[in-house]
């Protein structure tokens, strides 16, 4: 059966309009797909000419999600028509766009000129398209690669939301058993802690430091807030979990290792965070096949031996007008800041907030 573009129509979803709610989610229900309006800005929908719905795709930002096309209808342009327009409408803003698929569905998309990054499988693969790739942020590295004798170059990758005494004890202990230390701080403000100021404290407080380069993330390291699980409702939540950081980790492994000759990868223990824990658990299985040592440092504690510093201890505390309470968790530099009027916009922000990020 052939079909031509002229077979369909295209309409934009009105997400405050509950009978167009309703219309995308049975048609989503049933190819296995959650909608939740709340994690998309925009969604399009494929009728034909006989007023179904036979495709659908939405947007969060830079990402395609919900990209799905009735099954009769595979073998149409209907799936071309929306990845274009989606992909079309992102680099109206951005200079490039991801997709989370199956890996079985990754074809379909590097048909449309998409390049597949990294495949955890069986749940999902990575890909991307647009005016920058992968190689514009390995660029960027090598123009900040240290100039080294050995071998010793280690890694670190770091939120710090915020920074805390714990995070300063990792960072030095790698730097002073290493040659060169790569400190990659996470970029995307999804943490209440804005990557400003949380690039700033940092870099005040291991000024003292001068064997550290410190990295901007990019769109490639610890990316997890952009990772959906909104088509792989029917895994369990451990299996999303240690699937995404597969796919992190061998992102770290084949693009960011070898440009930086990086042979340590130093994390903390992890005793709140399950998704963390998963990252450790997937770093010391696949890093060590891409040369690199994993050095898992125990979580600084005060006092009692289980009172670990956690930046989530902080940021509750602050929440609940406590800060009083955690100041010793704190280097200098963010205690300074957080008992100073700079940060009370943050701070009320942090109480009214419901999210533990």
């Amino acid at each position: 059966m052939n079909f031509e573009d002229t077979d369909f129509r295209q309409e934009i979803l009105d997400n405050e309009n509950p009978f167009d709610l309703q219309i995308i989610k049975d048609f989503l229900v049933g190819l296995g797909f959650d909608y939740v309006p709340e994690e998309v800005d925009f969604t399009m929908i494929i009728y034909n000419l006989n007023d179904e719905v036979i495709g659908t795709g939405s947007l969060k930002r830079k990402t395609l999600k919900y990209v799905a096309v009735a099954p009769k209808f595979r073998e149409s342009t209907a799936f071309s028509l929306i990845v274009t327009t989606l992909s079309s409408k992102v680099l109206e803003k951005f200079s490039r766009c991801f997709v989370y698929t199956r890996p079985e569905t990754a074809k379909m998309f590097q048909s449309l000129g998409f390049s597949l990054i990294a495949t955890a499988e069986p749940l999902f693969s990575v890909l991307e398209f647009g005016y920058e790739s992968i190689k514009d942020y390995q660029n960027y590295l090598l123009a900040n690669k240290a100039d080294t004798k050995t071998d010793k170059v280690a890694a670190i990758v770091v939120n710090c939301n915020p920074f805390t005494k714990g995070h300063k004890y990792l960072i030095e202990k790698a730097a002073k058993e290493n040659e060169h230390l790569y400190l990659f701080v996470v970029n995307e403000n999804l943490s209440v802690f804005p990557f400003e100021t949380r690039w700033n404290l940092i870099k005040e407080g291991i000024k003292h430091l001068d064997n550290v380069s410190m990295l901007n993330s990019g769109q490639y390291i610890v990316s997890g807030g952009i990772f959906p699980n909104y088509f792989l409702k029917n895994e369990s939540w451990n299996d999303v979990s240690q699937k995404q950081a597969e796919v992190d980790v061998r992102i770290f492994a084949d693009y960011i290792v070898p440009v930086l000759n990086i042979t340590y990868r130093y994390i903390g223990t992890e005793n709140y965070c399950l998704t963390t824990a998963s990252y450790n658990t997937e770093m010391h299985r696949i890093l060590p096949e891409a040369g690199v040592k994993v050095v898992e440092v125990e979580r600084m504690a005060l006092g009692d031996a289980l009172n670990y510093i956690s930046a989530s201890k902080v940021r509750a505390a602050i929440k609940e007008d406590k800060l009083d309470q955690i100041l010793d968790f704190l280097p200098e530099v963010t205690r300074e800041f957080l008992v100073s009027d700079d940060s009370a916009i943050l701070r009320e922000r942090i109480k009214s907030s419901n999210t533990r990020h």
